[in-house]
């Protein structure tokens, strides 16, 4: 597998939707930390949005075929123009300790 690091940071309280979007692309899971954002108060007038320094901060590990599929699903549900003010970005993985990997299950079973 060729992994991804989805990394979501949203208003506080959009986690679920967050995890809802990905699930719908096929992610299946993440883990979320709470955090506070550091924004200045230029900012909020420069994208003309209201910054609210609880955050959520997500972290999600896909296989690189499918991140496209999950960042655009994450984006039509929390973007930075919805109330969940959400942005993502991903960095690659080289190396992966103890994940579940479907398909090595399959081919054990075959």
């Amino acid at each position: 597998m060729n992994n991804e690091l989805i990394v979501v940071i949203v208003n506080s309280g959009f986690a679920d939707d967050v995890m809802e979007a990905a699930r719908s692309a096929n992610a299946r899971g993440g883990t979320v930390i709470n955090g506070r954002g550091t924004a200045r108060k230029e900012a909020e007038k420069m994208f003309n949005i209201s910054i609210q320094p609880e955050k959520e901060v997500l972290l999600i590990l896909v296989d690189e075929s499918i991140k496209h599929d999950v960042l655009h699903s994450i984006y039509k549900k929390v973007g930075l123009n919805t109330p969940g003010q959400g942005i993502a970005f991903t960095l690659p993985v080289s190396d992966a300790v103890g994940i579940f990997d479907p398909s090595s299950q399959e081919k054990k079973e075959q």
